[in-house]
């Protein structure tokens, strides 16, 4: 209260934003941001100060490629952004270039995407960055405009992502945060190394209110020596193979309980590629001695790289999946495309379960955020949907997939192929945001659907305050969630028999 009658609310706000351990005192470190903001002069960073350059290791020079999201893919954007104060769209509207269009980093700074010991082989996952959040976790702070610190492997990753912003955030406020890698090939001296993280943007600073600009994943992959000393190939990116690929939200309070104002978007570019292979800093001759980088006419030195010869390799495709797996165990079972996942169903004889969204259900920000309901779609992902019940049986009896509305939009007025639209049609009929769970026959019927939020409803409830007409709980499973997403399945089998008989 004294705080707050001292400084005001939108005073509390911008102190609460930098006060990172809440004890109501400002440490040094958490006034660095408003010092540097002040002053203008960043000091060395305790990081910086450990890595003493190695004079004779190597460089690796990088390019940032960016076009800014395309403003009239938003939401909001139908309606001319009608009651959105310009202010709070300001550090979007103005991120129109990459913070460093080139960079230059050392090879020894990319150790941390080296495999430990025990994940040598192909495919085998493991976490460059772990994820600290779950669902029981919670999620971060939405107050807070500057990163903290990077520490450890953290380092790169927030060096190579300040190519594009100054303010990344390298462990999102939701789960699942973090950054995932395996090998995808093998030489004698090199490894392909894939990998996905999981990162996002705050774009404002104060006196405006926080503004995060969250891509669904970033991904790419690595070609270095086993040492880290040289770097054959480096790229990461944010795919842009889907219509919508980035969530929004900005507050329009001094406190985290103010109103949050949530969007999506497109975003055609964003990314990160070396120019060539990594070069030596200093150059040697034969005898040891120092040479100049440039031949007598003055042109840079060429450098000659031997071929590489896999020993083992995996398809990037493969590579992605086992990534995907291990930020999102539900995606053991497969998620056909759309008009796929039917095709598949008809060949197979089986149901289509299929899952309808206003944002993506594999990307890193949940849709609950967009959610009147907090928490239904990542609930979804994080509890029931990997649960092993529902696993084991959708696996046996469903083809499975998830499409994003606009997607299915686009496709019901395709009239090229009638009957993808009304595929695409039958859905939207059953559709009520945000999230509906729908089954239905191969030839796109739907024969049962419940919308999220009205199943978190009655899973929120006691057994006995259900409708037993609508679902009933089994008794063979604790979680009434995994329970009752098994019944729906069910029900649905049920309900398709006298057709997938005939």
């Amino acid at each position: 209260e004294l705080a707050l009658k001292s400084l005001g609310s939108e005073g509390l706000f911008l102190f609460s934003s930098l006060d990172t351990n809440n004890d109501l005192y400002l440490s040094p470190e958490e006034f660095k941001p408003i010092a540097e903001k002040l002053t203008g002069v960043a000091p060395i960073s305790e990081f910086e100060e450990e890595e003493a350059p190695d004079p004779s290791g190597e460089t690796l020079s990088l390019v940032a490629k960016f076009q800014p999201l395309v403003m009239e893919t938003m939401t909001k954007s139908k309606d001319g952004f009608l009651g959105i104060s310009h202010v709070a769209l300001s550090g979007l509207r103005n991120w129109t270039a990459p913070a460093a269009p080139m960079s230059v980093m050392l090879a020894r700074q990319f150790k941390a995407f080296l495999p430990p010991k025990n994940k040598l082989d192909l495919g085998d996952p493991w976490w460059i960055i772990p994820s600290e959040l779950n669902i029981f976790t919670g999620y971060l702070s939405n107050n807070r405009f500057y990163p903290p610190p990077p520490k450890g492997k953290e380092i790169i990753i927030h060096k190579l992502l300040s190519m594009f912003h100054p303010r990344p955030f390298v462990k999102t406020r939701f789960a699942p945060q973090g950054a995932v890698a395996c090998i995808q090939a093998i030489s004698a001296f090199y490894y392909t190394i894939a990998f996905r993280i999981h990162a996002e943007f705050q774009l404002n600073e104060p006196p405006d209110f926080p503004f995060w600009f969250s891509p669904g994943q970033f991904t790419g992959h690595i070609i270095l020596s086993k040492d880290s000393s040289h770097i054959r190939e480096f790229k990461l990116f944010v795919p842009n193979n889907r219509s919508l690929n980035v969530d929004m939200e900005w507050l329009y309070g001094a406190s985290e309980s103010s109103n949050m104002e949530v969007d999506i978007g497109y975003l055609p570019q964003m990314e990160l590629e070396s120019t060539g292979p990594s070069i030596p800093s200093v150059i040697h001759d034969e005898n040891g001695n120092v040479i100049d980088s440039r031949d007598p006419s003055g042109e840079p030195i060429q450098f000659v790289f031997e071929e590489i010869t896999w020993q083992q390799e995996i398809p990037w495709e493969v590579a992605a999946q086992k990534l995907e797996v291990a930020m999102y165990p539900f995606k053991k079972v497969s998620y056909l495309p759309f008009t796929q996942a039917f095709e598949r169903a008809k060949a197979e004889k089986k149901l289509v379960h299929s899952i309808l969204l206003w944002g993506a259900l594999d990307d890193h920000k949940p849709v609950s955020v967009c959610l009147p309901v907090p928490g239904s779609g990542r609930t979804l992902r994080e509890t029931v949907l990997e649960s092993s019940p529902i696993l084991t049986l959708l696996n046996e009896s469903f083809i499975s997939s998830w499409s994003l509305v606009k997607e299915l939009e686009e496709l019901q007025s395709n009239r090229e192929n009638e009957f993808y639209s009304k595929l695409a049609d039958l859905h939207l009929e059953k559709y009520n945001f945000p999230v509906e769970m729908i089954i239905c026959l191969p030839n796109g019927t739907v024969i049962h659907h419940i919308n999220a939020n009205y199943f978190l409803d009655i899973t929120s409830m006691k057994p006995e305050d259900v409708e037993s007409s609508i679902f009933s709980f089994s008794t063979n499973f604790e979680d009434p969630s995994t329970a009752t997403y098994l019944q729906f399945l069910k029900e649905g089998l049920q309900r398709a028999k006298p057709y997938l008989q005939t």
